[in-house]
């Protein structure tokens, strides 16, 4: 069975983009588009990786990034912040609240798929 990636971004094209590369490369895909959509779709799908942008509709990712890390059911789920945010102290804090990569955009599409390859296995 494919490994579920939630990729959590209000840029329609991004997530269009990063949909059709993961599910080219074997994941299944499920995606939302604002930080409270980011959390009821974990609840409900339980992904096995979560790629998540920081600036965003109702919660932003940060929050969602601490909300899943303080619920032992989710705190496990590898969170991949893809984000605009590129000062020392947004990385720190992403990093802080459980982040277990970085990724600033723009991004090269394998360099984030070589993070994924390497945090989840098919």
């Amino acid at each position: 069975m494919a490994k579920k990636i939630l990729v959590v971004d209000d840029e329609p094209h991004l997530v269009k983009l990063l949909q059709a590369r993961l599910e080219k490369n074997g994941y299944s895909v499920i995606v939302a588009s604002d930080g409270q959509e980011a959390l009821d779709k974990t609840y409900q799908e339980n992904p096995d990786l979560i790629i998540l942008d920081i600036m965003l509709p109702i919660i932003d990712g940060y929050h969602v990034c601490q909300t899943l890390r303080s619920d032992d059911k989710y705190k496990a789920i590898p969170i991949i912040m893809l984000t605009g945010r590129t000062l020392a102290q947004d990385i720190k804090m992403g990093m802080d609240l459980g982040a277990v990569s970085y990724v600033q955009k723009p991004f090269k599409p394998n360099v984030l798929l070589g993070i994924i390859q390497g945090l989840i296995k098919k």
